[in-house]
């Protein structure tokens, strides 16, 4: 950006919008114009009035302190001599309370922002118009505007230059756009519009989502429209949104006396329902309020249906998870006071978000900012990018299962799509991790130290626990066990000389078998090896060995000796049938569960979860309404009654986790680690009956890879695509095994 200043206005405008407007004079015919530009804050770029591209929230939510994007449009058909540049800009993330203390945030004092518009002339020459001091500072009509309380903005308020802008030095780093942009999507219309219980009118949208309400109405000067949000509807029908914690959700609207079109311009909210507050004293017009849902411009390469519609509709909900909660940054949930990049929920659905989407430069970006964010020692923060949570700049604490993102997501997205750029940048932050983990226990080969989330929300520990019973300490180790392993296959991919790292990986194993399954046997308790410290806000005390997830991450993550494999394969079905066919697993063990029954020759006994209606399980969900993945296994109890108010969102995609299994085992379509991003891929269905039949496929950049299979009566009928470039080692139930390349094929068995 030639010569551009960062320009802020002349007093503090706090909560409201600020506009920073010059005029751009022309000397002579243009050839091109471009317009590069960026925020401290979020933005909306204007030409005479006219909004620039289709960009929202821009430019996203990075590590301010460290870098910010900047955005280049191409203006050229919309300038003209004489014509007015205005940035309208508004806190965003960047100043918002981001933090569950709801404290004010760290990075920037107040909003600021910067462009320059490239003018080339037909003769050759350029010409740059910048932002400096000489730019106007307006106010707006948006009186207030924050991320999580949302939005007011009064049309009938007078726009008045107070000023010019000031200088102000900024000293992040610029860079070009690097994630997908974030744009508005789907547009829905209300379903019903209804008068609850209490006498409140409520309008239904049919669908959790992450967006915002569009208003076109005309009505009397001054007239408002105040409406807040929720996601569910309690026991009696009535609106409710205490789950939704300090966060107001609340936008109001005041209208012009003309035609108006209304929704917000520096926020956004995740709901279903609407409850109107207050409305004009004029007829409410269906046609004229929509839900626009808002997200990260990504592309969707996967699809699936089958014969089964609560699975069908268990897929709509983790689609639907996924796309309310990757805008920008990979969140927890959309809604509440929080919003924020947790690494382990983003770690366990990273393979089904790059199963459904193209999501290589969605994560590319978040993991910069990851890279940006680790400690000097090594350790992830759990929340990245890091907020100020509970009065600590370090986002809470370094967590098993969490710091662990650094490499489990650049390993799942290389799988994915096959570049190895991603493992080269995050190499030396996969290191970092595991040297870490090393030096942070009490000895070399396992982790016994530290303040973990555990088995986040697992149902083995009481009705009320937040932390699930697993030992943490068998948690931690097998999780270490498992970057370690994935670093030292990122290191031979790149060439690197990971033999220290080959060695630390047996020793961990080793070490992790004498001292959770000595001979073979799963022990149940372990030694408290450190008293958690006073005033954490998880208290690390569970220490229970006997578990479905410590059996499951045994398994999966080949911890056991392989004469034992069967018997803890069996003990784990056993666990499972004891509890009425049903899991007690969370955050860490419940994606993985269906993987360690299925690799163990028990996809009937996964079949059986994946089948499961009663709580804890997917189809609950399902059952009870749902249209978005749950936090909470029970969020809504059997009575009506909700779980809890402080943990309990309806739009939390971790359990969405699902669908990998679903697509890689049940359709049976899994990349090679030998040639990733679907060059090469292993087609092993397993079918049942249960789901009749399973369609699904997934594009690649080597084309569509489908497969169909379907029952008549007890023969099972597969057809299966694979593009030209694509070699396929199938493998059907009846053990009958072939390679596939360039065609489309039928088999029965």
């Amino acid at each position: 950006m030639k010569n551009a200043k960062w320009i802020k206005a002349p007093y503090d405008f706090k909560q409201a919008g600020i506009i920073f407007q010059t005029e751009i004079p022309l000397k002579k015919p243009i050839k091109k114009a471009t317009l590069f530009t960026s925020c401290v804050g979020v933005y909306n770029a204007y030409i005479d009035g006219e909004k620039i591209g289709n960009a929202v929230l821009a430019p996203g939510w990075t590590s301010y302190n460290d870098r910010v994007q900047y955005q280049k449009y191409d203006v050229t058909d919309m300038l003209k001599n004489g014509s007015t540049l205005s940035l309208e800009c508004g806190q965003g993330w960047a100043l918002s309370g981001l933090s569950v203390s709801y404290s004010r945030n760290f990075y920037f004092g107040e909003v600021c922002a910067i462009a320059s518009l490239k003018v080339e002339y037909v003769d050759g020459k350029t010409e740059h118009f910048s932002t400096n001091n000489t730019w106007d500072t307006y106010t707006s009509e948006v009186l207030f505007s924050e991320i999580y309380d949302g939005e007011t903005q009064d049309k009938t308020v007078e726009r008045k230059c107070v000023g010019k802008a000031e200088e102000v030095k900024i000293k992040t780093k610029l860079v070009p756009q690097i994630g997908e942009w974030i744009i508005e999507h789907e547009r829905l219309a209300p379903i019903k519009l209804f008068t609850t219980p209490k006498g409140e009118r409520v309008i239904d949208f049919g669908q959790n989502m992450t967006g915002y309400v569009e208003f076109k109405l005309k009505a009397k000067r001054g007239e408002k429209i105040a409406i807040t949000h929720a996601e569910v509807l309690d026991k009696d029908g009535n609106f409710y949104n205490e789950n939704y914690r300090m966060a107001k959700n609340l936008m109001t609207y005041v209208c012009s006396g003309n035609d108006d079109i209304f929704k917000p311009k520096h926020t956004f909210q995740g709901f279903r329902y609407i409850r109107l507050d207050e409305f004009p004293d004029i007829e409410i017009n269906l046609d004229n309020i929509r839900a626009v849902v808002v997200h990260s411009d990504m592309e969707k390469t996967g699809d699936f249906v089958c014969g089964n519609e609560k699975i069908n509709q268990l897929y709509h909900n983790v689609i639907w998870g996924q796309k309310s909660n990757y805008l920008d940054v990979p969140t927890d949930c959309p809604q509440r006071d929080e919003r924020l990049g947790w690494t382990g929920d983003t770690q366990v659905f990273c393979r089904t978000g790059a199963i459904n989407y193209n999501v290589y430069k969605f994560f590319r970006k978040w993991l910069g900012e990851l890279r940006i964010e680790q400690h000097k020692d090594g350790g992830v923060p759990a929340i990245i990018p890091v907020v100020e949570v509970f009065g600590r700049r370090n986002g809470l604490k370094v967590s098993t299962g969490w710091g662990d993102a650094v490499c489990i997501c650049p390993w799942e997205v290389y799988l994915a799509y096959g570049n190895k750029a991603i493992l080269k940048e995050n190499f030396t932050a996969m290191k970092k991790w595991v040297e870490y983990i090393r030096k942070a226990g009490n000895e070399e080969y396992l982790w016994l130290t530290g303040v973990h989330f555990g088995d986040w929300l697992a149902m083995d520990a009481g009705e009320n626990e937040y932390m699930g019973a697993t030992s943490n300490d068998l948690i931690a180790s097998a999780y270490y066990a498992y970057s370690t392993s994935i670093l030292v296959k990122t290191g031979k991919i790149l060439g690197k000389d990971v033999s220290e790292y080959e060695r630390l990986y047996d020793n961990i194993v080793k070490r992790f078998r004498e001292y959770f399954i000595p001979n073979g046997q799963l022990l149940s308790d372990y030694p408290l090896t450190e008293k958690p410290p006073k005033g954490t806000d998880v208290v690390d005390v569970k220490r229970t060995g006997f578990t479905q997830t410590a059996l499951v991450l045994i398994l999966h993550f080949n911890l056991c000796e392989e004469k034992d494999r069967a018997k803890f394969a069996d003990m784990l079905v056993k666990m499972i049938e004891d509890n009425g066919m049903r899991m007690t697993t969370g955050f860490l063990g419940t994606p993985y569960i269906l993987h360690a029954l299925s690799e163990n020759g028990r996809a009937d006994i996964a079949y059986k979860l994946l089948l499961q209606e009663k709580a804890p399980s997917w189809l609950y969900s399902v059952n009870h309404g749902a249209t978005t993945m749950w936090e909470h296994w029970d969020s809504l109890k059997e009575d009506g009654s909700f779980w809890s108010t402080d943990m309990n969102s309806f739009n939390h995609y971790a359990y969405g986790a699902v669908y990998d299994w679903i697509f890689g085992v049940s359709v049976g379509i899994k990349p090679r680690e030998d040639m990733p991003g679907y060059k090469a891929v292993d087609i092993a269905p397993h079918p049942s009956k249960e789901l009749g039949f399973v369609d699904a496929s997934i594009n690649t950049a080597y084309g569509k890879i489908r497969v169909k299979w379907y029952y008549k009566n007890d023969t099972v009928h597969y057809e299966i695509s694979v593009p030209q470039a694509v070699t396929a080692n199938l493998t059907l139930p009846s053990g009958y095994k072939t390679t596939l390349s360039g065609g489309n094929y039928m088999f029965s068995e």
